[in-house]
């Protein structure tokens, strides 16, 4: 196929990103699973994990096929 294509039109098409929020700074949400400080203000809703913990998690569920 010889079809040539223009990428830059989708590429800039593409929303940024939602700046990330500032730097909390405490008291931090315990993690749900080792208790230790996590990146999110205690106000923050839902179950909190630490980055360790987080990254477990992510790992066990990316290999749970």
């Amino acid at each position: 196929m010889d079809e040539t294509r223009d990428d830059t039109a989708y590429c800039e098409a593409l929303p940024l990103k939602a700046a990330a929020p500032g730097p909390v700074d405490g008291p931090f949400a315990e993690c749900v699973l080792c208790r230790r400080p996590t990146e999110y203000p205690e106000s923050t809703k839902g179950s909190t994990l630490c980055p360790v913990c987080e990254w477990q998690e992510a790992q066990r569920t990316a290999c749970s096929g």
